[in-house]
């Protein structure tokens, strides 16, 4: 997976983004990382080599997300991997409706608009074979599995991310494009989406979570669950009729 090797990684100056840039750049992966924060980004270029690490500003809410990727992809070359690692991640059990369209914006409509973007850039560049396909991977989530009343709009855009997903790779074998796809579902793990002053049930480190992470894609894992206990959870959540889930009362701060 490693050499020669290219990433993008949308969403690269936090969290589970920010831990598998560094993983990757110790492997000597040429890196394309994109997020808001500009700063956040030229500090992480000065960490990891100036040298193998190409950044650019980009928000993926605005139309010009796309310009900055098209960018991105210009100065470092075609890239093999494009993680979407962007998220909002909020309990809102009031309803505020700031954060439920603030995490639609960023979650399901940024995902869309970066990553649909990029198929079309593949269908262009004729780099991409049947034999050497571009990978789109995204961080979703086990919050996807079932509607969670706590947050509504978060596991919300978390199923209609693996859903999408799952219809991009119909319509890619469909149209013959040369793209293969992982969504990342990962549980609880320690970034700043989460609230500090609580515990969490099997709460994994960033760094744990960019290994396994790697090690899902470097077998090229259309679904990647960590760890075992998570793939139970999910399992037995899914036997659950709806009319029980609706009556249940699900982790809120």
């Amino acid at each position: 997976m490693y050499k020669p090797f290219k990433a993008i990684i949308i969403g690269a100056t936090s969290g589970i983004g920010r831990a598998v840039a560094i993983h990757l750049s110790r492997h000597g992966v040429v890196l394309g990382l994109a997020g808001r924060r500009t700063e956040k980004l030229e500090a992480l270029r000065e960490e990891l080599g100036a040298e193998r690490v190409h950044i650019t500003e980009l928000d993926v809410t605005r139309e010009s997300a796309t310009d900055a990727l098209d960018r991105l992809i210009a100065e470092m070359g075609a890239p093999d991997l494009l993680l979407y690692a962007s998220g909002i991640g909020k309990q809102n059990p009031e309803l505020d409706i700031k954060i439920e369209t603030d995490t639609v914006m960023t979650n399901a409509w940024g995902m869309v608009r970066l990553v649909d973007h990029f198929i079309n850039y593949v269908k262009r560049e004729p780099l991409y074979t049947t034999k050497h396909k571009a990978h789109i991977a995204v961080i979703s989530s086990v919050a996807g599995t079932m509607g969670m009343g706590s947050a509504p709009a978060y596991s919300a855009t978390k199923s209609m991310q693996s859903c999408y997903l799952t219809a991009l790779a119909q319509h890619v074998r469909m149209e013959h494009i040369p793209v293969r796809f992982s969504d990342i579902r990962p549980g609880f793990v320690a970034t700043e989406i989460l609230n500090p002053t609580k515990r969490y049930p099997m709460l994994m480190t960033s760094d744990k979570a960019a290994r396994c992470i790697l090690r899902g894609l470097r077998r090229r894992h259309r679904v990647i669950i960590f760890d075992w206990r998570f793939k139970l959870i999910v399992a037995l959540w899914r036997l659950i009729p709806r009319c029980l889930w609706e009556r249940l009362t699900i982790v809120r701060n």
